[in-house]
């Protein structure tokens, strides 16, 4: 794959966040990619749980190495520009997130998110911003146009604080933070008001719980709409169901 191709990709998918809604859907292997593509998404990205999934582990359980060659295949698998999830960017220390970025971007992915939650916690706000602030140092310094985003992870752990979460995407989107994510906010009033605080600089929303829909979203102005393991879960829901029949009964259907 030469560079002129990662480019174009990259091109492509910053312009995606320039105005409208799109749905971001998030395959595990190329063989969801290939088939999101066929269905006629325009961009696509990772998910660390289902990638998890695919190789037998739980989330968060793949190594950095693991997760770059992940990146790889989805990068190799499609045309379309893909958008990484890259966790906590595999480093506690602002340098090794530096490191580790360049690495990412060497993959050919078009976004990459770094999210601010060691195990059960956040990063204190501080650490949390010099984190963004190295990971935008390393994009650019690769001078490749990869956009980066700032991803709080307070209501997945239960810190359902609408103005800390605020508080830490604002500083994550003046640290350099091209695309802002608080996946677990679900309530569309709050969401507006994440896309106030923060605009012009589009946000992300994790659609993943009964009642969503991107309609409402995009009404507020909502960039971008991701899926996480959701389509992952299903397809594991439904070999889990098909597998549990012929075991017990001998048939399919």
């Amino acid at each position: 794959m030469s560079s002129t191709d990662f480019t174009a990709r990259r091109a492509a998918f910053r312009a995606l966040h320039a105005e409208g809604c799109f749905v971001l859907p998030n395959p595990w292997d190329a063989g969801s990619a290939v088939r999101l593509k066929k269905l006629g998404f325009k961009a696509l990205a990772s998910t660390s749980a289902g990638a998890a999934w695919a190789l037998g582990s739980d989330d968060g359980g793949l190594t950095r190495d693991q997760v770059l060659d992940h990146l790889r295949m989805l990068c190799a698998a499609t045309d379309l520009p893909v958008n990484a999830d890259f966790e906590a960017g595999f480093a506690d220390a602002p340098e090794g997130v530096a490191d580790n970025v360049r690495l990412a971007v060497e993959t050919g992915v078009a976004g990459l998110s770094i999210e601010d939650r060691v195990g059960r916690d956040l990063y204190e706000p501080s650490l949390a911003v010099e984190r963004i602030r190295a990971a935008r140092a390393a994009i650019d310094g690769s001078a490749q146009d990869v956009v980066l985003v700032g991803r709080t992870e307070g209501f997945l752990i239960g810190r359902k604080d609408l103005t800390a979460t605020i508080d830490r995407l604002t500083a994550y989107a003046e640290a350099g933070a091209d695309c802002l994510y608080a996946p677990g906010v679900i309530e569309v009033a709050a969401v507006e008001q994440i896309v106030r605080a923060v605009s012009p600089k589009p946000v992300n929303v994790l659609m993943a719980s009964p009642g969503q829909s991107v309609a409402p979203l995009a009404e507020v102005g909502v960039r971008r709409v991701s899926v996480g393991g959701a389509l992952a879960a299903a397809a594991w829901a439904g070999f889990d169901a098909a597998a549990r029949l012929l075991a017990e009964e001998g048939r399919l259907s």
